[in-house]
């Protein structure tokens, strides 16, 4: 099953991207109407992220979302055949510079992302990155090992570097000793394991467990964090903001960092909240 659909993807995603757009159209009905993929999840989740909007606006943002969430989809594997210049055209970074400027002082950076917008696409920024200072993109590994392969290769086509969450400690070290700089992209937006929680805030009205370990190794290393606010500008094009989050970690209290991307984060889903991946399980756990 997994070549037939790897071979369909290859194939299909040689079409221009507005073609593929009529095939989210056509699966966004059987996701949304007849499969209901995860719907009493997303509708669990808006309601108690926006208890002062009406069944009309909350069933608005969760219509918007699946039409959104299919788009995604197609986005994502369309990257299997996209041109550099394609894809710096479709997600542009307005302030590279800032991050860049770190570069010149010395110093590797953390950037803070989430699932919003195409995140997938965002890693486009290591196209703009000298050869020598590569991005290092954070994943978790999925358990198909197959679809793991095929989002590696993905994630790969924009010449960032996929490092497994636990190989990240010893990859830091390593760089540091060898004198290398690099940008390390970490979503951060996840629900931590249970035995790791450590950090409780507010988030979206309600309490949330959020992990810590981006703040921990920034301070650790002193390494500059960033947050990438990502807008969709229209179909198919977004924008990727980067907005500091702290220049010089190692000064700041503990939990500063991750409550100041928390705040970051919720103001981008409030502007927006259709962009964000309602599908998550992302309260899980109670404080």
């Amino acid at each position: 099953m997994y070549y037939i659909f790897y071979g369909f993807t290859w194939l299909i995603t040689w079409l221009p991207l507005p073609v593929l757009y009529i095939l989210s159209d056509i699966i966004f009905p059987v996701v949304y109407y007849i499969a209901g993929y995860r719907k009493n999840v997303v509708r669990l989740n808006l309601s108690n992220s926006f208890p002062d909007k009406s069944p009309k606006e909350l069933k608005s943002i969760e219509f918007k979302f699946y039409r959104f969430f299919c788009d995604l989809f197609v986005e994502s594997l369309y990257e299997m055949h996209i041109s550099k210049r394609e894809m710096l055209k479709r997600m542009s970074f307005s302030n590279p510079e800032v991050v860049l400027a770190e570069y010149e002082k010395g110093k590797s950076c953390m950037l803070m992302t989430s699932h919003y917008g195409n995140w997938e696409w965002a890693s486009a920024f290591s196209l703009l990155l000298p050869a020598d200072k590569p991005m290092y993109s954070v994943y978790k590994k999925l358990k198909n090992s197959r679809f793991d392969a095929l989002m590696y290769e993905l994630r790969e086509k924009n010449k960032s570097k996929n490092i497994e969450k636990n190989d990240l400690v010893k990859t830091l070290f390593r760089l540091k000793k060898d004198g290398k700089l690099a940008m390390f992209g970490m979503i951060s937006d996840q629900s931590p394991a249970r035995n790791a929680i450590d950090y409780w805030t507010t988030f979206l009205n309600q309490d949330t467990a959020v992990i810590t370990g981006t703040e921990v190794l920034a301070r650790k290393f002193d390494y500059p964090v960033f947050f990438g606010k990502i807008t969709r500008l229209k179909r198919g094009y977004y924008n990727c903001e980067f907005v500091p989050v702290s220049l010089e970690p190692s000064k700041t209290e503990q939990n500063e960092i991750t409550e100041r991307y928390a705040r970051l984060l919720e103001k981008t889903i409030e502007e927006n909240p259709s962009y964000w991946l309602w599908t998550h399980r992302r309260w899980k756990y109670k404080r």
